[in-house]
């Protein structure tokens, strides 16, 4: 039995093995895509969306378990509580790449820390404003209050963000502030 070499990964494989009449299956390469998207100019932004441990991290699992989708583009990073949220974490997070920032927390007066949603909150809408003087856009940043109970609000939510910052393009504004990787 000669097995056709026509593969350089797996030399002695064919491509055509395991299939019923030879034919290859089809499959996505998400690489390949992302290079065709590319080249055809289509921006994605780069979202990082900070969530609340209790509840819009828990209602981001309700969506995943859901099998609601939601845009592959949005970062996720967990944090304790929304008033957790270092101001700093958001200007980094601009600086290394981010095209829109989104912060995610209970819904006011049902923080697991009694009043953190509030002290976020307040903390942001200074933040957005010194944002605003810096010359970042409005519609890059936001507040929402998502439950653990709300997995359908959380994909609708980034939905929106992401059609929002792909309106206002590539974020340019701290460019010349990025760190290079080394």
């Amino acid at each position: 039995m000669s097995v056709k070499n026509d593969t350089a990964f797996a030399p002695g494989i064919s491509s055509n093995a395991g299939t019923k009449s030879g034919t290859k299956p089809k499959t996505v390469d998400a690489a390949a895509e992302n290079d065709v998207l590319e080249k055809k100019g289509a921006f994605r932004p780069k979202i990082v969306a900070f969530c609340c441990n209790w509840c819009s991290y828990a209602g981001a699992d309700l969506a995943g378990s859901n099998r609601l989708e939601y845009p592959a583009d949005v970062k996720i990073i967990r944090i304790p509580c929304s008033c957790r949220l270092n101001p700093i974490f958001i200007l980094r997070a601009f600086q290394r790449g981010a095209d829109g920032v989104i912060l995610c927390g209970c819904h006011p007066g049902d923080c697991h820390y009694t009043s953190g949603n509030y002290f976020a909150r307040r903390r942001m809408t200074l933040l957005f404003s010194m944002l605003e003087f810096l010359g970042i856009e409005k519609g890059r940043t936001r507040v929402e209050w998502v439950s653990a109970a709300e997995g359908a609000k959380f994909a609708k939510t980034m939905h929106e963000f992401v059609e929002t910052v792909t309106a206002l393009g590539e974020n340019k504004r701290l460019e010349d502030l990025r760190c290079k990787a080394k």
